[in-house]
């Protein structure tokens, strides 16, 4: 299934996404969540006849349903609040360029556990503007990354069982303020507000029975479920990144291994991918750089056009918005 969050009478209205139409779930079956909440909350009763009312309007069995074109809806955070959002660390790709163009050794612990930070998943947002504060701007960035969102309770999850827990992928864009952030980092913490203003997800929610002619082996010696699925970023119309899911490194399923370690993870818990290699301009300018010290660095500006596509996953939209504002946290800080 593919399914899409939308603004419906000032509230939010799940819908099964079918030909580039919109089929509201509980007009479709009201037996069926209007909302993407109850339905992780309840996944394992609902999951069944979703499928079941899915396939019925396919088939033109289902006459109930309200239909709205996908382009004429405005559309929502597929996940609009998670109980969480974590952001993993799984390409090592990504990780090797970076370290590399500041000219350090790759770290060996990389390879030894996947890692994790929390981020704000009360900034979530969807496709459409991306409101951003004068210090956002100071070298901002994207970063393309996958996600999932958990779909039933767990706690102390095995690797092997993992994919169980998984409700769906997504298109996540985890946007960047790199002066906040690299000010911050360097007090070992973090990173904070270089990352707690936004965090984009979507078009849409899509269930793993859907990529399954995606599916190849995980990489040597890692557990769970991988996908060969192409992933770009277009800024402004021109590809900036182009990468692919199977190159991570890291399974999700081994990310919601560490994640739920003495903990409970939690339906509507999302978990990022972490930034494919070649993901952002922080690693694409630090590349130019090495390759061309004439290299000019590139970062999002006001107004700038942010497309990142996955195969299967569809095309997340988004537009950099100033804020009319000339307040700053950077200029805050105290003199010694």
């Amino acid at each position: 299934m593919k399914l899409v969050t939308y603004v419906s009478n000032g509230g939010q209205q799940l819908a099964f996404y079918i030909n580039n139409m919109l089929y509201a779930t509980n007009t479709a079956n009201p037996e069926l969540p209007g909302n993407m909440k109850a339905l992780l909350d309840n996944w394992e009763l609902n999951i069944g006849l979703m499928r079941t009312t899915e396939a019925d309007i396919k088939n033109g069995k289902n006459t109930t349903a309200q239909a709205i074109p996908y382009n004429a809806a405005h559309i929502m955070a597929p996940v609009p609040h998670p109980t969480s959002c974590r952001d993993g660390y799984a390409f090592r790709q990504h990780v090797a360029a970076a370290r590399r163009n500041r000219k350090v050794d790759m770290i060996a612990e990389f390879d030894q556990y996947p890692i994790f930070y929390f981020t704000n998943h009360n900034a979530i947002q969807g496709p459409g503007e991306i409101p951003v504060m004068p210090d956002h701007l100071q070298k901002l960035d994207f970063e393309l990354e996958a996600a999932v969102v958990l779909c039933k309770k767990g706690r102390n999850i095995k690797a092997e069982e993992a994919d169980q827990y998984i409700g769906g992928y997504m298109i996540m864009n985890d946007m960047s303020a790199r002066t906040l952030q690299m000010e911050e980092m360097l007090l070992n913490l973090g990173p904070a507000k270089g990352k707690d203003f936004s965090t984009v997800i979507g078009p849409m929610l899509v269930t793993p029975d859907e990529l399954e002619q995606y599916r190849v082996p995980a990489k040597p010696n890692h557990t769970g479920a991988a996908y060969n699925l192409k992933m770009t970023c277009k800024v402004n119309g021109i590809e900036v990144s182009a990468g692919n899911m199977a190159d991570m490194d890291w399974t999700f399923a081994e990310i919601i291994e560490r994640c739920a370690y003495g903990v409970d993870v939690l339906p509507g818990d999302v978990i990022g991918s972490g930034t494919v290699g070649t993901g952002c301009f922080l690693e694409l300018n630090g590349t130019g750089r090495l390759n061309d010290p004439a290299f000019k660095d590139q970062w999002l500006l006001d107004g700038d056009v942010v497309e990142m596509e996955i195969d299967g996953l569809g095309l997340l939209s988004n537009t950099i918005a100033a804020e009319k504002t000339d307040w700053s946290i950077l200029k805050l800080k105290k003199q010694a």
